[in-house]
């Protein structure tokens, strides 16, 4: 019988049982950044398997990447709505500035 070949997940744990050594040299804080980096690349791992692409870690790559675009527009959106209500606010303030100015005048 022949042997199977391992399944992208599996590859995917052998990538980071081989990073282990770097994850524990890596500052407290920055280790559950680095466990991250592999959740993300666990959450495309359909895609990553259906690739079977001969490096399974440039896979991991892009979901990784994919991941972060995604924060990022999270985030850009969140900064926007921010933005926007900041800017809703000032426009309050100078309206009731400008309301009270013209009622000291009459």
């Amino acid at each position: 019988m022949g042997r199977t070949n391992p399944t992208y997940r599996d590859a995917l744990r052998a990538i980071e049982e081989r990073w282990a050594e770097f994850r524990r040299a890596l500052r407290r804080r920055d280790q559950p950044r680095f466990d991250r980096l592999f959740e993300y690349a666990r959450e495309h791992a359909d895609a990553g398997g259906l690739l079977n692409h001969q490096n399974p870690l440039l896979p991991a790559l892009l979901s990784i990447d994919l991941e972060q675009e995604g924060r990022l527009d999270d985030h850009e959106e969140r900064l926007e709505e921010l933005e926007n209500a900041l800017n809703e606010g000032n426009n309050r303030q100078q309206l009731s500035e400008t309301d009270t100015t013209e009622d000291g005048l009459h």
